[in-house]
């Protein structure tokens, strides 16, 4: 069993930062689009960071099983798993195709179909985020390998006079615009990318983050912890927790992320 010290947060930050590192090599220059079967875009920095992960957590603890947006596991055999890595290595590829910085890496501890520990970089940005169950929300700036976490802050939510909606800006659609005109008649909206909404909320720059578009468990385990550990909530619109692994379909359902929980 994996024991969640500073050191092995460290270890696992480092692996992040370090793919992270091996996106923007392709970040930097023409990037060579597939698609995949269900017809959403990968890139070779998909699978090269993805390989680059997946052998690293080995390195760490080869028990551990991965799964990763990019490496699949049957239902069959992935039901049987208490503890397990959850892997996206390029959160955002149209975003990353798009050139505007907002991708991550992202990495997540579940145990019990919960996450324990969530990892999320954003190369281009040189932000880390990171958090462990019951110990707290941090972020680092670094655009280089750790030695230790002790530049680490913490992040809480915060609430400010006006309403800040986030929103996807590559998934939205009508529910998401006709909900929040129907729950707030005054609000900013914010446009991000990837997991990095989550990261805004729980770092105060947001208060709300309400997802009613297809998203996968890799999409946002990591993100999910943060923002929980920095004081927020995650809820599906039923107001039932997110929970992971718990069926054949890795779709999450339709949720909303926020701060404060007399917010909605």
């Amino acid at each position: 069993m994996i024991t969640l010290d500073n050191q092995t947060i460290l270890q696992i930050s480092n692996i992040a930062i370090e793919a992270g590192t091996i996106a923007m090599g392709y970040y930097k220059s023409d990037i060579t689009i597939d698609k995949k079967d269900d017809n959403s875009p990968v890139t070779k920095a998909d699978l090269a960071t993805n390989d680059f992960i997946l052998k690293q957590l080995k390195k760490i603890d080869n028990t551990i099983p991965i799964l990763s947006e990019e490496t699949l596991i049957e239902w069959t055999e992935r039901k049987k798993w208490i503890t397990y890595w959850l892997v996206d290595p390029l959160d955002g590829t149209k975003e990353f195709i798009n050139k505007n910085d907002e991708f991550t890496v992202n990495i997540s501890l579940i145990e019990n179909n919960i996450p324990v520990l969530g990892i999320i970089y954003a190369p281009a940005l040189s932000s880390l985020y990171f958090a462990k169950k019951n110990y707290g929300s941090f972020k680092i700036i670094s655009s280089s390998i750790l030695k230790s976490l002790d530049l680490a802050k913490p992040i809480k939510v915060l609430k400010k006079n006006k309403i800040r909606i986030i929103g996807s800006r590559s998934h939205s659609n009508d529910k998401f615009i006709s909900w929040t005109k129907n729950n707030f008649d005054s609000y900013d909206l914010i446009i991000k990318g990837s997991s990095l909404k989550f990261c805004e909320i729980a770092e105060g720059k947001a208060d709300i983050y309400p997802r009613f578009g297809p998203t996968s468990e890799w999409d946002i385990a990591a993100g999910h912890l943060i923002l929980e550990e920095a004081g927020g909530y995650i809820k599906d619109t039923n107001d039932n927790k997110i929970l992971y692994n718990t069926k054949e379909s890795l779709i999450n359902p339709e949720f909303i992320a926020f701060n404060f929980n007399d917010l909605i």
